[in-house]
């Protein structure tokens, strides 16, 4: 069993390289568990399992570049977890955009005049500013715990999530310009034969589809980093900011 004092420098060591502190408590558990295997194994005392331990976690946390997502270099474990776990939010992502697209696509065929398809475009497009400001008067609360700038001890980031949660309000700014247009050139193109603006049908097929899969991905980032703050409820009361 681990003293206050030693479980606080393993902390400590792990804030050195500013891994976000979702991350840092997932590998503060695991480093927890390979110091105590040590010791057992190898008879050591804390300090000497420790130093073993930080050897064998070096490779770990080099610095390496993630530029889709952060702007700083980055420790390698953190890359490897960011990049899984954002892979799998990407799919869900996609899944639910390319379902919303299909949906789209098929209303130019049931709708009954351009001016149907043109107000069918708005809604549908208009639900995905609903949604995230819906989400975020219901969780007011946490609107404080997504700035960029919030920061635990004004280090580190307090989950891996929160800074895609936080541009959040550029993505509705966008969809905002597209909820703004008629979006009837697809039904232009495809039902009265109107082939004259192909490069407007296209935009207005593809750009709708990116800008929601964009608003899914950093709304389930939302929802995610409110999931992990509230596993870390009983750490940040415990330490005093």
């Amino acid at each position: 069993m681990f003293s206050k004092e030693q479980e606080q420098e393993i902390t400590d060591y792990l804030m050195l390289h500013k891994l976000p502190l979702d991350i840092l408590l997932e590998v503060k558990d695991h480093m927890i568990s390979q110091v105590t295997d040590i010791q057992t194994e190898e008879n050591l005392n804390f300090q000497d399992a420790f130093h073993k331990t930080r050897k064998l976690w070096e490779s770990e946390f080099k610095r390496t570049t993630y530029s889709a997502f952060f702007s700083e270099e980055i420790p390698v474990i953190v890359k490897k977890i960011v990049k899984e776990r954002y892979l799998s939010i990407f799919k869900k992502s996609l899944l639910l955009g390319l379902i919303s697209a299909a949906v789209n696509f098929a209303s130019v065929f049931l709708m009954k005049d351009a001016e149907t398809y043109s107000l069918f475009f708005q809604i549908q497009n208009g639900l995905f500013i609903l949604f995230p400001v819906a989400i975020w008067a219901l969780h007011y609360k946490m609107l404080k715990y997504i700035k960029s700038d919030y920061k635990y001890k004004g280090k580190l980031y307090y989950t891996m999530y929160q800074q895609n949660a936080a541009v959040t309000i550029s993505m509705i700014g966008i969809m905002g310009q597209i909820v703004s247009k008629e979006g009837n050139y697809p039904y232009l193109y495809f039902r009265e034969h109107n082939h004259d603006e192909i490069v407007y049908v296209l935009i207005t097929l593809i750009l709708p589809f990116i800008v929601q899969v964009m608003i899914i991905f950093v709304m389930i980032n939302f929802f995610e980093h409110k999931k992990s703050l509230e596993k870390m409820k009983e750490f940040l009361n415990l330490s005093a900011e």
